[in-house]
Formats: C-alpha cells, sequence, structure tokens
C-alpha cells in the first residue's frame, strides 16, 4: 500500500510540473508574440509619423524664405461660403470669424511685421462706392493689401475706384465683372504689377455653380518690406 501511494505521489508530481512547464512554454510564446506585435506596431507609428508631410504656415504648399510672409487666400463661393484670407498663419478674415461680407473683402497688414491693421468689407452690389474710395485713399505707404471678392464685387465699382486698386497692383481690376471671381494681394508703393492675382469670369457656360462660377484660390510669399 505505501508503494502504491508513494507511485501515485510520483506520478501526480510528474504530471503537475508537466502541466507547468507546458503553461510556462505557451505563455512565454504568447508573451514574444505580443512584445514583437508591440514592438512592431510602435515601429510603423514611428515610420508613419517621419514621413508624414510637414504643415506650413496657412497651410501652403512649400515653406516661405526667410524675410517673406506666407499667405493663403480664397474668394467666396457663390453667395453662401465667405472668402477667407490667411497671413503668417493667421486666419484674418472668413465666415467662422464673422467679419466678412457680400461684395469686396480687405485685409490690411503691416508690411514690415506683418500684423494686421485693419479687415473690412464693402458691399458693391447694394452698398456705396464712396467709402470704400475714401478706404483706398488712406492706406498707407508699405501696407500689405489682401482682397477677395464674395458674391459680387463689381457692380457699384467706377474708374476711381478701379483706379485706386490698380495702383496697389492689379490688373484684372479693369476688367472685374459682375459676380466674377477674384483674389489679390497687392502693397500700398508697389512699382511694378502684383504677381499674385487670381481672377475667374462669371460664365453661364462655364460656371460652376448656378450664376457663379468656381472660387478661385491663391497662396503665396510676400517679401518683407525693408527699411
Amino acid at each position: 500500500m505505501r508503494v502504491a501511494g508513494a507511485a501515485k505521489l510520483v506520478v501526480a508530481v510528474a504530471v503537475f510540473l508537466l502541466t507547468f512547464y507546458v503553461i510556462s512554454q505557451v505563455f512565454e510564446i504568447k508573451m514574444d508574440t505580443s512584445l514583437g506585435n508591440l514592438f512592431a506596431r510602435s515601429a510603423l507609428d514611428t515610420a508613419a509619423r517621419s514621413t508624414k508631410p510637414p504643415r506650413y504656415k496657412c497651410g501652403i504648399s512649400k515653406a516661405c524664405p526667410e524675410k517673406h510672409f506666407a499667405f493663403k487666400m480664397a474668394s467666396g463661393a457663390a453667395n453662401v461660403v465667405g472668402p477667407k484670407i490667411c497671413l503668417e498663419d493667421n486666419v484674418l478674415m472668413s465666415g467662422v470669424k464673422n467679419n466678412v461680407g457680400r461684395g469686396i473683402n480687405v485685409a490690411l497688414a503691416n508690411g514690415k511685421t506683418g500684423e494686421v491693421l485693419d479687415t473690412k468689407y464693402f458691399d458693391m452690389w447694394g452698398g456705396d462706392v464712396a467709402p470704400f474710395i475714401e478706404f483706398l485713399k488712406a492706406i498707407q505707404d508699405g501696407t500689405i493689401v489682401l482682397m477677395g471678392t464674395y458674391d459680387d464685387g463689381a457692380t457699384k465699382l467706377n474708374d476711381e475706384a478701379r483706379r485706386l486698386i490698380s495702383e496697389l497692383g492689379s490688373t484684372s481690376i479693369n476688367t472685374l465683372g459682375f459676380r466674377d471671381n477674384w483674389v489679390f494681394c497687392g502693397g500700398k508703393g508697389i512699382k511694378t504689377k502684383s504677381p499674385f492675382e487670381q481672377h475667374i469670369k462669371n460664365n453661364k457656360d462655364t460656371n460652376k455653380y448656378e450664376g457663379w462660377p468656381e472660387v478661385v484660390e491663391m497662396e503665396g510669399c510676400i517679401p518683407q518690406k525693408q527699411d
């Protein structure tokens, strides 16, 4: 009886040890697999972060050189979505800021520092062009001027207003018509025509929206004014 009992004890111990060994091996394999997956995910996340394209000011496609201000702007979309003007990663005018309106939207910035000086919009459909002309005449030399249309920016424009905007560097202002979409960046005291201007005509055969052309967008780098 003692021999039989001892044999059962030995068998029980052997089974326990074997079971413990098998469990420990399985657990070790699972741990290795989990750690492997963890390291693999970490490596993939690191790779994804390293390949993510950099973001530049105002969301433009490439960084501006030193002593330049980054800007991006878009005209309004029909009479539904207002224009947007961004300078140096600062949204100066937009529908979200609730400071845009029908007509020509204008943002002024210091040509040396990029600091915003003023933002206004002038209704060129139902408003009066006289306040707009006075505003244009008061712009100081060295000021960056950004403009974008919303709905209609041309009906009330007269020759004097067009001339003043042309003196800021615009070429398209002379042909801007009813419900055309237009964005422009120029400056007071500029000696040449600005390279920063986009204009699309209102044409019922090509309009993206009923009665209005598609949105025009523009981005670039404005040289900082030097003393």
